[in-house]
């Protein structure tokens, strides 16, 4: 056989066959799998550099999923026709890969790792996304890259009450979760869910069936391990000098300690830099071949503090009690010309978000993998360096910005009206002030805040807050204590940012961050616990005596929606042709009209009379002329036997000259002119589909005029071809 080293292992998850294959594909990676689920299929590969990268205090680790067009026969729509910069959902799934693997590996690892998931082929039935989980998880185990490993992961849905692994495309339409779950053989290493107001009990119950089903999954990849798997390579650890790490602890600890005790991160600052600079002081020509280690001494100090603080002493740095929130604050209406804004404080967290309402062509256009053309709930979220007390040019979004986007997206998601109810695209921009911890939940809450200031009616409002981890110096999960509402030293020196979105109905998004192995169930309880009671304070105490619902009325500057449901074969109709119809109703009204394919059509702009009457033309011309309704036309033509008036853009009727006025008429001049509005009456449609009108009816009618003359009612006969044959 060509590929000596070709293999194949087989096993099922949740009733369809997985396929993990080496040995034929990308020889001269570390490790490659070519992982099927069904006829979804992702090769995965993975590599390290030999060497250390120099001058890094951090594992360099890179995680790409790259989705290939081809994988669902479409060829990319950009002028270039190939894939450009990863999709947003892509930067997310990369992300969701990432969080379960790196804490794996080791911490004092500094050689370059680069993680490959290449989609190929796409079942709709069959998440991509966990495919490439699976086979990245089953790559890094079976190469000779150091790491802790495997995990797992599944989706985890809940159609009609019951939890479903691995929902196909029909069950996902129906469900009320979309639930990631990653887990090693014993913890749940990553959670990542968007829910429609789930309780704590029945999330819980979704994400321990996951783990169970991710179990079996890592007992297969360990026996794939075990036939193939390499020895993994020694490398040269990163960790300070032991004897240099005692020194200098002892050396400076206790003026680490003052200067940590304050709630203020400026002073905190200000503080620990003149440390720093008698650290380097003494040490520098003392410790000359390890000076760059000196800043890493200095991280590991104050982490040793802060996590003996909350551990052993149940103290946080800024004096708070270990459920206690930060100072909160929520505005509105702090922008004049934007639909809605709602600024949102936590301790020296502080997000700023604005709303826009536009129309429906507004919504985001998407080419990708899945069936999700485009979006009209938009969630935006920046980050700029000031935020932190930095200066760094903007250099647009990167992968956290995009990643708390869309979390703050997926938490809002669930209570934003229908297309139906709320005719509009929303777009919501959060707009980091200041950052200390948390702020993309804080993002959540001063988003619901603009939602409801804007007008849009949405079913509840969402708060979301964050819950941190400290466990033994040895990951002893027996001996762990959980925190609310952590701060940035807690998350970086902390085990977990564990944040949870919500109403108080339910949660709607959930996002784990961990740098140990993973959770226990007791973990996850608490974090719940401790989360559902911190987001119904920040409701009930914060954000509701701002406003309690949202207004009942759009600002002055949004734009106004009218919407009419029309039959889809008028369409062309009011579209007229090469669009003229549609354009003179646009320059009428100063209007904006988007149509559906299904017949809804939307009007939008800035005077709600004008939407309405020209919400009111579309639905005549969409709408057949019917005898004894009442029109207000315009006179087109004028003949010596009636006048013709427009009812409609393109439908036109015949008023005889019999019929102008409640009296005798002698010149139809004498009575209407061209450009003349004037109200009239259906009064029959003859075979061929010609209009009868008559303004004399509508006169007697409407405004109670007496006739003073007789006229024949009947209706216009159909004209006959009184032409004699022709002769051959």
């Amino acid at each position: 056989m060509f590929f000596k080293n070709f293999k194949v292992w087989e096993t099922e998850l949740a009733g369809r066959k997985l396929t993990l294959e080496t040995g034929k594909m990308a020889g001269l990676a570390n490790a490659s799998i070519l992982a099927r689920y069904g006829e979804t299929e992702v090769l995965c590969n993975v590599t390290a550099s030999a060497k250390p990268r120099e001058g890094v205090d951090f594992f360099p680790l890179s995680v790409d999923y790259e989705e290939k067009l081809y994988a669902v026969g479409k060829i990319p729509g950009s002028f270039q026709r190939r894939e450009a910069r990863p999709s947003e959902k892509a930067i997310l799934t990369s992300r969701c890969i990432d969080r379960p693997i790196r804490p794996l590996f080791p911490k004092d690892l500094r050689n370059d790792c680069s993680v490959v998931a290449t989609v190929m082929s796409v079942d709709p039935d069959c998440s991509p996304e966990i495919t490439a989980m699976i086979g990245v998880s089953a790559a890094i185990a079976i190469s000779d890259i150091p790491w802790d490993g495997p995990i797992s992961g599944v989706n985890v849905g809940l159609v009609d009450g019951e939890i479903v692994i691995n929902p196909t495309l029909e069950q996902r339409e129906k469900s009320d979760l979309v639930l990631t779950v990653a887990s090693t053989a014993d913890l749940v290493a990553m959670i990542e869910a968007g829910a429609n107001e789930i309780d704590d009990d029945t999330m819980f119950n979704a994400i321990m069936a996951g783990h169970e089903e991710n179990k079996k999954i890592v007992q297969f990849i360990n026996g794939i391990v075990e036939e193939v798997g390499k020895p993994k390579f020694e490398y040269e650890s990163s960790n300070p000098d032991p004897e240099i790490m005692a020194e200098i602890e002892e050396f400076c600890i206790e003026d680490v300690k003052k200067a940590l005790d304050t709630d203020d991160k400026n002073v905190r600052d200000e503080r620990l830099l003149p440390i720093y600079e008698a650290v380097h002081e003494k040490f520098d020509e003392r410790f000359e071949d390890n000076t760059e280690k000196l800043d890493e001494i200095m991280y590991l100090v104050q982490k040793h503090v802060v996590r003996a603080w909350l551990k052993d002493e149940h103290k946080r740095v800024d004096g708070r009690g270990i459920d206690e929130i930060r100072p909160l604050n929520a505005e509105i209406d702090l922008l004049a010309r934007v639909h809605g804004s709602g600024l949102f404080t936590r301790g020296q967290t502080q997000v700023l978000s604005i709303a826009t309402l536009g129309g429906i062509r507004d919504a985001q256009a998407l080419d990708g993998l899945d069936e999700q053309t485009e979006k009209r709930y938009i969630h935006h979220y920046n980050f700029p360096s000031y935020s932190v007390g930095e200066t760094k040019p903007s250099r647009g979004p990167g992968r956290r910005e995009i990643g708390h986007g869309a979390l703050a997206e997926k938490a809002l998601l669930p209570v934003i009206p229908s297309i139906e109810e709320f005719p509009y695209t929303i777009r919501v921009v959060s707009e980091v002030l200041s950052s200390n911890g948390s702020t993309s939940q804080g993002s959540i809450c001063g988003s619901t805040l603009a939602l409801m200031a804007a007008g849009v009616p949405i079913k509840a409002p969402v708060a979301g807050i964050s819950c941190g981890l400290i466990t033994g110096d040895e990951g002893v999960y027996g001996d762990f204590m959980t925190m609310v509402d952590i701060q940035g030293l807690e998350d970086f020196y902390g085990d977990m940012d564990f944040k949870v979105a919500g109403t108080k109905k339910g949660i709607t998004a959930i996002q784990m961050d961990l740098k140990v192995h993973g959770l226990t169930p007791e973990i996850i309880k608490e974090a719940f616990a401790k989360t559902h009671k911190a987001r119904n304070y920040i409701l009930d105490e914060i954000m509701l005596p701002v406003i309690s619902e949202p207004r009942a009325e759009l600002s002055k500057y949004a734009p106004k929606m009218k919407t009419v449901a029309i039959n889809p074969d008028k369409i062309g109709d009011v579209i007229g042709k090469s669009g003229k119809v549609i354009q003179q109703i646009q320059a009428d009204f100063d209007v904006k009209i988007e149509i559906e394919e299904d017949g809804n059509v939307f009007v939008s702009g800035q005077d709600a009379d004008k939407c309405d009457e020209a919400i009111e033309v579309v639905r005549l011309i969409a709408t057949d002329p019917e005898i004894g309704a009442f029109y207000n036309g315009v006179v087109t033509r004028l003949m010596n036997f009636g006048a013709f008036v427009e009812i409609a853009p393109g439908k036109e009727g015949l008023v005889h000259i019999s019929r102008l006025d409640v009296k005798r008429t002698e010149k139809v001049e004498d009575v209407v002119n061209v450009g003349d509005r004037v109200i009239v009456k259906c009064i029959g449609i003859t075979d061929e589909g010609k209009i009868d009108l008559s303004r004399r009816d509508a006169l007697i009618e409407l405004e109670g005029m007496t006739p003073e003359n007789e006229i024949d009612d009947a209706p216009r006969k159909p004209r006959r071809n009184n032409r004699r044959p022709r002769k051959d």
